[in-house]
Order: C-alpha cells, then sequence, then structure tokens
C-alpha cells in the first residue's frame, strides 16, 4: 500500500507542475503580446528546449528569439543564430512568416 501512496503523490505533483508550467507559457504569451521583449526570448527559450510544458520546436524558438532580436534584446541575435544552425531554410522561412504574422496582429493599427 505504501508504494500506491507514493504513487498516487508522485502523480499530484507532477499535474501540479505541468498546470505550472502552462501558466508560465500562458504568462509569457500574455506578456509578448504587449510586446514584452523579455517574455519573447523565454518563449525562445522554452521551445529551443522543450521546456515549461511545450515541445521543443525550433521554427518556433526561432520566431520568438527573432522577435526578441528585432525588439533589442541583447542575447536573442546569438541564440536565433545558434537555433538556425539546426533548421532547414525551409524552416528558417516559416519562422519568419510566423514572427510577420505575429507582428502584424499584434501591432496597433492607426486609426
Amino acid at each position: 500500500m505504501g508504494t500506491v501512496w507514493i504513487d498516487s503523490l508522485g502523480f499530484a505533483a507532477q499535474e501540479a507542475d505541468i498546470a505550472a508550467e502552462d501558466l508560465l507559457v500562458a504568462d509569457c504569451l500574455a506578456a509578448a503580446a504587449r510586446g514584452d521583449t523579455s517574455a519573447y526570448f523565454d518563449l525562445g527559450v522554452a521551445y529551443s528546449t522543450g521546456s515549461h510544458g511545450v515541445g521543443c520546436d525550433l521554427v518556433e524558438a526561432h520566431k520568438w528569439f527573432n522577435l526578441a532580436a528585432v525588439a533589442g534584446h541583447e542575447e536573442a541575435p546569438a541564440c536565433r543564430a545558434e537555433v538556425a544552425d539546426e533548421m532547414t531554410a525551409c524552416e528558417i522561412a516559416e519562422a519568419q512568416r510566423r514572427a510577420r504574422e505575429w507582428l502584424c496582429a499584434t501591432t496597433p493599427k492607426a486609426a
């Protein structure tokens, strides 16, 4: 019976960790929508390492590092280059397209 108790607690702790990771990504996405350069970078790190509840996705990582670099984040250009070294030209083009879409969707329009 002791083993079941430990497994059950471990499972509950794992669910709480997943919920916290989902919240972290959601918070970063909300901050990114407000133009928070650090949030762009943090999302790039999450996607490049497959951490904080997201899978490793180099296209998404490049997109976020690219947005952070354009916004002036000092570390982002080097991280973007590092990720790009592991991508095909088509993947880089897709990442750039997604970055442009993000900018179009989140940039305030003049009245």
